[in-house]
């Protein structure tokens, strides 16, 4: 812990961040996620925003041609066509038409090997925006919208408030609603997020970072109780739309931390909820304050597609093939 606790000050430190999540009290309660921080006149939460509602954001977005590289692409209508004609433009991948990508800038995660770590020396010079900007960057040939960062969580009500003014503003088309979290966010806010992807054909991708909470802890800086317990509610929801998962599951692997200890336990969880929860396995590239470790080896990746599928899961994905390393760490 100690050491654990000397890379957390160096991280939140070099951001100009709150080393933990603050607890005033007399502070403002914010509710948004599982910190559940107070933030005290004049500060920031852990997620480095100030306290109050969401009406402006700091949010960037760019159109991504489809199929694009989305966590979900394997099985969501943009990269298969699933759903079609119903949620997707085509019986395959939607070649031709585009996502709408949109990055928050802020996150109440403290991943040390973040791989969009400079969102927090950028966003915080960006002018937030109202939602109503976002809805007007969709064009006839957007056929999803996915909300991700950093991390939505932050700034939810300001993504969900996009989403719902987007699908009003394009009715009696195909327009996904999509979201790519950490999966802390307040339940409350969580069941609108399913309401609009279940009404929509989109697609509620969680990243899995950890079975152990220490291990989980180290690399983030915060629980998992709260994203496995979110997780599993919005699993008992995955038979709603079978043709469509709602529900897709990603893990990073990352050298020395994640490895089949911790995919063993966190395959077996979703393969209780139900084995047809698809799980992509995703390939690690140094980054942040952990750009000293290797690229997962193939090796690697492979006692991980094994410990998964053993556990019972049916749709198991290999994500960024070209990281992969061809050595093994064992030999």
């Amino acid at each position: 812990m100690p050491v654990v606790e000397k890379a957390r000050r160096r991280s939140r430190q070099t951001f100009g961040l709150p080393s933990e999540p603050l607890r005033d009290p007399l502070g403002y309660p914010c509710k948004l996620c599982v910190h559940a921080c107070r933030i005290p006149q004049g500060g920031v939460g852990f997620c480095g925003l100030p306290p109050g509602g969401r009406e402006k954001a700091r949010v960037s977005w760019y159109h991504d041609p489809l199929p694009t590289n989305c966590v979900a692409d394997f099985v969501c209508p943009g990269g298969t066509g699933a759903g079609f004609p119903r949620w997707a433009h085509r019986a395959g991948p939607e070649h031709g038409y585009q996502n709408l990508a949109v990055f928050y800038e802020a996150c109440n995660f403290d991943c040390l090997y973040c791989q969009n770590w400079h969102y927090r020396v950028d966003g915080p010079q960006r002018t937030p925006l109202p939602p109503e900007d976002l809805v007007e960057a969709v064009t006839p040939r957007t056929s999803c919208i996915c909300f991700f960062g950093g991390d939505p969580t932050p700034q939810l009500p300001h993504a969900l408030r996009a989403a719902e003014l987007s699908l009003e503003a394009n009715k009696q088309r195909i327009l996904r609603i999509c979201f790519e979290t950490n999966g802390s966010m307040n339940r409350r806010l969580l069941a609108r997020m399913v309401e609009l992807s279940l009404a929509s054909g989109g697609v509620i991708k969680f990243d899995l970072k950890a079975w152990n909470p220490q291990v989980h802890f180290a690399l983030t800086g915060a629980p998992n109780d709260r994203t496995l317990e979110n997780f599993a509610w919005v699993a008992e929801r995955f038979t709603l739309r079978p043709e469509v998962p709602l529900l897709v599951a990603s893990i990073l692997l990352v050298p020395g931390y994640v490895d089949v200890e911790e995919i063993r336990p966190l395959a077996q969880f979703i393969a209780n909820l139900n084995p047809q929860i698809p799980l992509s396995l995703l390939a690690f590239h140094p980054h942040c304050l952990m750009d000293d470790l290797p690229c997962t080896s193939a090796a690697h990746m492979e006692r991980c597609v094994r410990a998964a599928e053993e556990a019972g899961l049916l749709r198991v994905h290999v994500g960024n093939r070209h990281l992969l390393w061809p050595g093994d760490y064992e030999e």
